[in-house]
């Protein structure tokens, strides 16, 4: 199947209330593979801030997964139909997320790092991680591996291709970023032939900002059925939507909100509004992926592992005066109150 016409995907859109929501990881777990796994999967807390992300007015979230989980798909799909049942109860319709290339490089099941202090996620896995995409470019992927990729993307999709508790999925999130490179294309281009061999009936989408590479972000351009962009600088958020809106389709910024930025909800809200923008801040509840300390926080991260620098089970976050991301603490209360209370009145 072919992506859809503009007509189809502007329908679809026109079928939505405006969708504002974030992105999602439960406060408990370090990185995808964390929240999914048997040791650690914590409906409880994952059923608590999905609930508190739908009192704060959000709609949908944004929820990566990890195709290392796919190894046990009855599992993992036990799981994930937990966490839809969870959104569903909340009126939330989620984006999933298959593959992504930020981040630490060789992900691996079972037990995932402590979280170093104060770095920002310092835990969090690409997926399927620098030496698979590579392997895969340069033709030296194992058949197995390849076979791999390829069950899970059509064994995800196939599971849930009619299921309505999905929004849409994102196949592959910035693809190229930290030192992964152009050899993303390859995988890239075959998820999406692999995703159309399926067809399911939700749209599909890879972002064009926040991809790396001019031939990286026309393969999404010319692929995505719905357009989805990143951007945290505060001087190019009207300037990126007014390019994207030449494309006559349905925008999504599926990444935004860094308050030293200046992409605060106040700033970012009310554009996004006027233009009838989807769109998803990183994080709700500041935890174990610290993603409420800075980027530049991840130039830390070699010294302080070497000094043991970890946070211990049971022992608090820590937090910086100013926050990055994130909008709760694990307590439920806010880092500012003032700006949920814009957060509800916008979405109200």
């Amino acid at each position: 199947m072919s992506k859809w016409t503009k007509e189809k995907a502007n329908s679809w859109y026109e079928n939505h209330k405006w969708l504002v929501g974030c992105n999602f990881l439960p406060s408990t777990a370090i990185n995808q593979l964390e929240m999914f796994q048997d040791d650690t999967f914590d409906l409880d807390t994952i059923k608590k801030e999905i609930s508190l992300a739908s009192d704060t007015g959000f709609n949908s979230l944004r929820i990566y997964l990890h195709d290392l989980l796919w190894a046990n798909k009855k599992s993992f799909t036990a799981k994930l139909d937990l966490v839809l049942d969870a959104c569903s109860e909340e009126n939330i319709k989620p984006i999933l997320v298959l593959f992504d290339d930020c981040h630490r490089a060789y992900p691996k099941l079972g037990t995932q790092p402590k979280p170093v202090r104060g770095v920002h996620n310092s835990g969090w896995k690409q997926s399927p991680g620098m030496k698979i995409v590579h392997d895969l470019f340069d033709g030296s992927l194992s058949e197995k591996e390849s076979s791999n990729l390829s069950a899970y993307v059509k064994g995800v999709l196939d599971s849930y291709a009619d299921d309505e508790r999905i929004l849409m999925w994102d196949l592959y999130n910035e693809p190229g970023q930290f030192g992964v490179g152009e050899k993303s294309i390859k995988l890239l281009d075959l998820t999406w032939k692999w995703a159309r061999e399926i067809n399911p009936t939700q749209p599909l989408t890879s972002c064009l900002d926040g991809s790396v590479g001019d031939d990286i972000i026309k393969l999404n351009l010319d692929n995505s059925d719905v357009i989805t962009f990143h951007t945290y600088e505060k001087d190019k958020l009207e300037p990126t939507i007014k390019r994207l809106k030449e494309t006559q389709r349905p925008l999504i910024c599926t990444e935004y909100m860094a308050r030293q930025f200046g992409t605060s909800f106040q700033f970012s809200l009310p554009i996004f509004k006027k233009n009838n923008v989807g769109c998803y801040n990183w994080g709700l509840v500041a935890g174990k992926s610290q993603t409420h300390f800075g980027w530049e926080t991840i130039m830390n991260l070699h010294d302080l592992k070497q000094k043991g620098e970890f946070i211990e089970d049971g022992e608090d976050i820590p937090e910086p005066e100013i926050w990055f991301h994130d909008i709760y603490r694990q307590n439920g209360s806010a880092f500012d109150e003032k700006e949920v209370s814009f957060i509800k009145k916008i979405l109200s």
